[in-house]
């Protein structure tokens, strides 16, 4: 029940994305720097970093269009993604361009105000037909990165919004802040490996039941794996502890 859920949820998100595109936008942000306005993507990068602190990454499990797209996409390519080292390509991609939005938001002068519908018209992002050539183009690279690479590339390889919620989970351990993880019990795995073949992240989930070690970056807390233990291992919690 909870992955039906899961998944009408995140089916919602994605078919309202012509209307929350540019809350998404990494150029959105840019543009409104340089005329000294604080955007809607401004506002939603900072709530998504600020939300790790207490959920860690379930946005991408649970609401992100992009996500739930690729989901979709498993059934053309549900190949998982082997190498982990790959990962840190969205940081080289990210690095520019938060360092262009500093030198942006020092050099326009000081912020005039806050607009979270910036770019849109009446908060609607795609509102007139030119407006869906940025949204096709988007929803391209979503879906050619899943059909080439297997589950869930973009957010692997791509995604501008995945590091503001690392870095807020590196925040939380540091703070050791009470949130939503997951939890392992060592001695109820019976090595099925059930949970490796239904994670939507490609993760090793087997191998960090049996190091106790649940705390992944890349882990979107969508509960495929919790879901799919029948022997209970694996559970959500919500605590400060290291699991």
């Amino acid at each position: 029940m909870r992955q039906r859920i899961r998944n009408a949820i995140i089916l919602f998100f994605f078919l309202t994305f012509p209307i929350s595109l540019n809350y998404f936008s990494p150029y959105v942000i840019i543009d409104g720097l340089r005329k000294g306005i604080i955007a809607g993507s401004a506002l939603l990068f900072t709530t998504q970093l600020l939300s790790a602190l207490f959920l860690g990454r379930a946005f991408c499990g649970w609401i992100c269009p992009a996500g739930g797209l690729q989901d979709y996409c498993t059934s053309v390519n549900s190949k998982k993604i082997k190498n982990e080292k790959a990962n840190w390509i969205k940081y080289f991609i990210w690095l520019p361009w938060i360092s262009l939005v500093f030198f942006i938001g020092l050099k326009s002068g000081g912020i005039i105000k806050i607009d979270p519908f910036h770019m849109t018209n009446y908060g609607i992002s795609v509102s007139e037909p030119s407006a869906y050539i940025n949204y096709l183009f988007v929803v391209f690279l979503f879906v050619i990165l899943s059909f080439i690479f297997g589950k869930r590339a973009f957010c692997h390889y791509g995604c501008w919004m995945a590091p503001f919620m690392v870095i807020g989970l590196k925040v939380r351990r540091i703070l050791r802040i009470p949130s939503l993880k997951l939890k392992s019990t060592l001695s109820k795995c019976t090595n099925c490996l059930q949970c490796n073949s239904v994670c939507l992240m490609s993760l090793g989930i087997n191998n960090m039941v049996n190091d106790s070690k649940m705390n992944h970056n890349e882990c979107i807390l969508c509960g495929r794996c919790v879901d799919s233990c029948s022997s209970e291992a694996i559970k959500y919690a919500f605590s400060s502890k290291k699991y």
